[in-house]
């Protein structure tokens, strides 16, 4: 009998977390873009330029966008949203539930609140 060899290839994702900060960092670097229409020989065509001529024109591998984000910091009734004001946030936090960031630069109250419970504890 002969030998046999199987080789098997496949392609597997990075790591959840290299993805995102991947795209985090194109998110942060995107360029904002203009349409500009203008006549060819077949017809009107819109072409995506640079909004600041100092910028450089995005390569296929670079994030555009050509209308800014919503305000989610304030109540849009259009999209449903209700802001941030009077949000719980963490104080401690500089991720997504801190206050810097929920709040949205308007500063925050803080609230303190005592309580007195029974803890129905068994000695």
């Amino acid at each position: 009998s002969g030998s046999c060899e199987v080789k098997t290839c496949w392609w597997s994702q990075p790591d959840f977390r290299v993805i995102g900060d991947y795209l985090k960092d194109k998110y942060d670097s995107a360029s904002e873009m203009v349409v500009e229409k203008h006549r060819e020989s077949r017809g009107w065509v819109e072409t995506l330029r640079p909004k600041y001529n100092f910028f450089k024109a995005p390569t296929e591998r670079d994030l555009v966008y050509y209308e800014n984000s919503p305000n989610f910091c304030e109540p849009n009734p259009e999209t449903g949203s209700f802001g941030t004001r009077d949000r719980i946030c963490n104080v401690t936090s500089h991720g997504i539930d801190g206050c810097d960031l929920l709040c949205c630069g308007r500063g925050h109250n803080t609230r303190t609140e005592k309580r007195k419970e029974k803890c129905h504890c068994i000695f």
